[in-house]
């Protein structure tokens, strides 16, 4: 069973990139991208690679961030 943990911190987004966390990304309660994983992440935004071809940028501060492993 996977488990989920609300992505919050500095070291909370650096342990889901290290650790190749599945990301579920949620912004006004509805799943806007599930799947990726973070590949970059600032104060202002998070990075997160789907496929080769598929990057999605997300705000930090509109969007709630979930790691699955």
């Amino acid at each position: 069973m996977a488990r989920t943990r609300k992505l919050m911190t500095d070291r909370d987004f650096t342990d889901a990139m290290e650790k190749q966390f599945a990301i579920q990304v949620f912004e006004d309660d509805h799943l806007i991208s599930a799947g990726g994983r973070i590949i970059r992440y600032d104060d202002n935004q998070v990075v997160i690679q789907r496929s080769i071809s598929e990057i999605d940028y997300h705000d930090r501060d509109s969007c709630d961030f979930f790691g699955a492993w």
